[in-house]
């Protein structure tokens, strides 16, 4: 397909908006921001092979390609507003286009951000989106406020992306259709088609004082985050959000995922202890089930502890990129 009739094939999916006083047709576009706010700015490149697996719908991928940027926007407590997508394709294929765009304008839509520009190139699968978003002065989630005795806390149901891959690399999950089994699907649809946090990192503003979200893995994040505010954290096995498991599946296996697992997207973030109510009802507002998971030290590092109080290592501490 030629570059040009790809782009007017995105183009007819765009509406007009007064924040876009010129959008894709020019050599660049123009953004109206709200008066008075900051602009946050993130970039992520999805590769196949590497960030997915090449039998990925396109729709899936459209979808997620787009999810991943506003998961960092959503971390910031950013409002998103606008986003280019590059792409490079192995080959022409309109059907596939069209499912892509699918997938990214369903999101898209759903969080009124508009589409403003990009690339395409020939190429190997690759998908790259910048997301903007803006933000009051002083009002950003950051890395770096994490106080000492701050509780530590997560949203949704971190590790069932990483089950999901688990599964995928073991031949006992088809990424590319619908699963027989309900918990099985649950997971796919959580590797396939993250829900990015965005209405709970609006409601964490002036709440959070430190925020990131779990791309890499929960501890590896976490650590991103300590190593930033110059601190520590103490997570309790016990206090982990419960993770339904099927048979052959042992709760090891759940801890390791929940720990060590990629993928997921969710919020990891840190609140003062007095302040556990209103997170607790923030998130209600955000329609996203959050975990008090353990609090912030003033030692360097993230340990985890059992349940008899002693410190457990987990088999993996990041997230491992897809292979072959």
């Amino acid at each position: 397909m030629p570059e040009f009739d790809l782009i007017a094939r995105l183009r007819a999916r765009i509406p007009a908006r007064a924040d876009v006083p010129l959008g894709i047709g020019d050599d660049a576009a123009l953004l109206q921001p709200p008066p008075g706010e900051q602009l946050a700015i993130t970039a992520d490149t999805l590769n196949a092979g590497v960030h997915f697996p090449h039998e990925t719908r396109a729709d899936d991928l459209g979808w997620k390609t787009l999810a991943v940027n506003l998961s960092d926007l959503a971390a910031m407590g950013a409002q998103p507003r606008w986003c280019t997508l590059s792409l490079s394709l192995p080959h022409d294929d309109a059907e596939w286009v069209d499912a892509f765009a699918d997938g990214f304008f369903a999101l898209a839509d759903a969080h009124a951000i508009a589409l403003v520009g990009g690339d395409t190139t020939r190429g190997p699968l690759s998908c790259a989106v910048t997301a903007i978003g803006s933000v009051p002065p002083g009002a950003a989630l950051r890395r770096d406020g994490a106080r000492v005795g701050d509780d530590v806390w997560v949203t949704g149901a971190p590790g069932e992306a990483a089950a999901a891959l688990s599964l995928w690399q073991a031949g006992d999950l088809d990424v590319t259709r619908v699963a027989t089994d309900p918990l099985h699907e649950q997971w796919r649809s959580r590797l396939l088609r993250p829900q990015p946090r965005v209405q709970a990192g609006l409601r964490l503003r002036g709440l959070a004082h430190a925020c990131v979200d779990i791309s890499d893995g929960l501890l590896a994040d976490l650590g991103h985050l300590c190593e930033r505010s110059g601190v520590g954290a103490q997570l309790a096995l016990a206090a982990l959000p419960a993770m339904p498991r099927s048979a052959g599946i042992s709760a090891l296996h759940c801890i390791g995922w929940q720990l060590g697992g990629g993928d997921d997207y969710e919020l990891c973030f840190t609140a003062a202890v007095q302040h556990r109510d209103a997170v607790v009802q923030a998130m209600d507002f955000a329609g996203v089930a959050v975990t008090r998971i353990g609090q912030i030290v003033a030692k360097p590092g993230v340990v985890v502890h059992d349940a008899d109080g002693n410190p457990w290592q987990p088999p993996q501490r990041g997230y491992q990129h897809f292979v072959g």
